[in-house]
């Protein structure tokens, strides 16, 4: 298995709309004209992608896949309240995870959450599982959590 480069990330002064507006939680085009924005944002301050919050200034995923931080080996993820799609890559990842026993916690967080974790990592249909090797001026590892959480996803994937 070839190991990803990985992408950095910054923040967006876009943000999700909420579920009575748009179909967020739904792969949906009327959604990717907002996300487009955010990449082309992110990608004038030189970054590749954003991690996007949802009204409430919760963080919800990035402009193009979910997205987990890693603090202490544990694990967190935005919790889905409707405000981004629950991916099937993630909801996998999640089971190989709490099935491997690594401790994942799906609950509110914030953009300085993800600027205190130890790792960041992303998934997503198309990339599968993806590290964020860098958030805004801060460079991030390939780290130990998103090497196992990549690994059980292929084992899993090639089973």
């Amino acid at each position: 298995m070839v190991e990803p480069k990985g992408f950095t990330i910054t923040t967006t002064s876009f943000r999700r709309p909420y579920l009575e507006v748009m179909p967020v939680n739904a792969k949906a085009a009327c959604l990717y004209p907002n996300n487009a924005r955010m990449l082309r944002e992110a990608k004038a301050k030189g970054f590749h992608n954003a991690l996007v919050t949802d009204v409430l200034g919760n963080v919800a995923e990035t402009a193009t896949s979910n997205v987990f931080m890693v603090r202490g080996g544990e694990v967190f993820t935005p919790v889905p309240n409707g405000t981004f799609l629950n991916g099937i890559t993630r909801q996998r990842v999640i089971k190989l995870l709490r099935e491997a026993g690594v401790s994942v916690h799906e609950t509110t967080l914030k953009i300085e959450d993800f600027r205190e974790a130890d790792e960041i990592f992303s998934t997503g249909n198309m990339s599968k599982v993806v590290p964020i090797i860098g958030f805004d001026e801060r460079k991030l590892d390939y780290g130990l959590v998103t090497k196992r959480a990549r690994a059980l996803y292929w084992e899993w994937a090639h089973a």
